[in-house]
């Protein structure tokens, strides 16, 4: 992604605290805001391992430089061929903890995942929901009419 598009979401989330930068991360509609949203949570996770505390965690400083480019080419009229630039980035993210921690104005629920047999298991559950003592739900016996325009709509042109 190019370096001059991510640098947009990099300095929204800049001096914030980690619950807000995530808050705000999440709820740009911006394409870079997944990648820098996966690269704080990865230093979150860091810190937690040199047993810093999530809630008094600030993003210090977040730079986005350049990184390679890749080279492409587009065919244009008469044989020609015009030059694309594949740009990529690089962000460092420098988090730091402060001394007096705010209040988080935000609540980040994180989705919890489900493997697949307690989906199943789950499915098989409100099937049987479905059938009230072992009975199937009544269907109405009388069938409604049809309406001219129903019936307008539903037949093939020919």
């Amino acid at each position: 992604m190019a370096p001059r598009k991510v640098r947009l979401i990099a300095n929204i989330i800049k001096g914030l605290s980690v619950n807000e930068a995530e808050a705000q991360l999440m709820v740009n509609p911006q394409k870079a805001g997944g990648p820098i949203l996966k690269l704080l949570r990865s230093a979150v996770a860091n810190g937690k391992q040199k047993e810093l505390k999530p809630e008094n965690l600030i993003v210090k400083d977040i730079k986005v430089d350049q990184g390679p480019v890749s080279k492409r080419h587009m065919p244009r009229a008469q044989g020609r061929a015009t030059l694309i630039l594949k740009r990529s980035s690089h962000i460092t993210l420098i988090l730091a903890e402060s001394q007096n921690p705010k209040i988080s104005r935000f609540k980040i629920i994180k989705p919890q995942r489900v493997s697949k047999r307690v989906k199943a298991g789950m499915a098989s559950k409100e099937a049987g929901m479905e059938k009230i003592g072992g009975k199937e739900p009544a269907k109405p016996a009388i069938k409604e009419k049809e309406g001219f325009m129903k019936k307008m709509f539903r037949r093939k042109v020919v």
